[in-house]
């Protein structure tokens, strides 16, 4: 994924920063402070709550 474009990237729920995170070969987007990880698909970030992947904050994401 491009770095400019995680640069300008926000969790659309608390606009926070996301990381980026490798889950069983497959690449998401995580937001620590609301436990969510949204996929990317070929290339492109799913930025859909309804698509996220929820996680327990510090164990799953970096």
């Amino acid at each position: 994924m491009d770095s400019r474009l995680l640069d300008i990237l926000v969790c659309p729920i608390c606009k926070g920063s996301l990381k980026t995170l490798r889950t069983n070969g497959e690449d998401e987007l995580a937001c620590q402070r609301d436990g969510l990880a949204f996929p990317i698909r070929e290339g492109i970030p799913v930025m859909l709550v309804e698509v996220a992947r929820k996680f327990e904050p510090g164990t799953a994401a970096p």
